[in-house]
């Protein structure tokens, strides 16, 4: 079969395509035809072998796809051959807290599913909702998932609630469709006008350029009536972090997920005393948090937001293509 292989991380890194054996399902495994995959920053920064705690190499990259099973190992009930699934992120957080300790996640700590076949455990895979296609249900595991565990899990978030989105990647495009889907105000902010009135389109209910208003926190508050937001879903890192606090009402909560802009950044500890601010750090949720997330998604129909889908031959080009920033939604590769 075919797969890409990340064989030494590093600033001129690349994924390289190769030949391996078809892989065979041991006990309580299942085998799974990828039909395809998305990206996530957390590739770029793997490649870049700016990531903690990865695997020995070579590396098969990438944690989310989506496809068919293919066979079973003794002892698996809960998928079937031909099965629509994709696999979690984390293969062993089923529910409940995630497991000391941290589990290994896909593409990181062991090989991902860039490739036509993957072996995973059969406990971490997850129906897709009947009417998305493989692109779209192959953008779920990580983003749509930390999205969800932020505001739902996490967050609670109530309808009547506002909601702001850093930038107009797969997470924040994540937190417009679910945050409209449960009733909130969706602000939304980018450097691209064009990107904006996208979001606009998609339900955005306010947006702010960032470059052309680079006090975007006061800009905030004044759609806000000077209160701030409820819910801060924060991909940018430390260049962003003061003025997402600053976005956030009194006792608001803000959800530390991305690192955009090149490091995680450390909140302020006096400005969140002094606006009484709930941050919490989200790395991505459990099959649990999954399955609740496809309920909400099959109950309103939501079709993830696909900006570009890559062959397979292309690869490389598709995370080139990510790194640019260039794209609105998720960025997809057919298997």
């Amino acid at each position: 079969m075919r797969a890409y292989e990340l064989q030494k991380p590093g600033r001129d890194a690349r994924w390289v395509q190769v030949e391996r054996p078809d892989p065979r399902p041991g006990p309580g495994q299942a085998v799974v035809r990828i039909r395809a995959v998305s990206l996530n920053y957390r590739d770029a920064i793997i490649s870049q072998g700016r990531y903690p705690g990865l695997g020995s190499m070579p590396l098969v990259p990438t944690s989310d796809g989506a496809g068919e099973v293919l066979a079973v190992g003794p002892g698996v009930t809960r998928v079937k051959p031909g099965d629509r699934v994709a696999p979690t992120f984390f293969q062993t957080w089923t529910d409940g807290p995630r497991p000391p300790g941290g589990p290994a996640a896909l593409g990181g700590g062991v090989d991902g599913v860039l490739a036509e076949q993957v072996v995973v455990d059969a406990e971490g895979l997850v129906h897709l909702p009947t009417h998305l296609s493989f692109e779209a249900g192959a953008t779920l595991p990580c983003a749509a998932v930390t999205v969800w565990n932020a505001l739902v899990s996490t967050g609670g978030l109530q309808a009547g609630q506002t909601v702001l989105a850093l930038g107009t990647g797969g997470v924040s495009i994540f937190a417009l469709q679910f945050g409209k889907a449960l009733g909130a105000r969706v602000l939304v902010t980018s450097s691209q006008d064009a990107k904006l009135e996208r979001a606009r389109a998609l339900g955005a209910d306010g947006t702010v350029n960032y470059r052309t208003q680079p006090d975007w926190d006061a800009r905030v508050l004044a759609m806000t009536g000077g209160q701030g937001v409820d819910h801060v879903v924060e991909v940018g890192g430390e260049k962003t972090l003061p003025q997402s606090i600053g976005s956030t009402r009194e006792g608001g909560q803000l959800y530390l997920i991305g690192l955009l802009s090149g490091a995680p950044g450390k909140p302020n500890e006096a400005l969140v005393a002094s606006r009484k601010v709930r941050v919490h750090p989200i790395y991505v949720g459990s099959r649990a948090m999954f399955e609740d997330m496809n309920r909400l998604i099959t109950q309103h129909r939501i079709e993830p937001v696909i900006d570009r889908v890559f062959p397979f031959a292309e690869a490389p080009e598709a995370l080139r293509y990510l790194e640019s920033g260039a794209h609105f939604g998720k960025v997809v590769i057919s298997v």
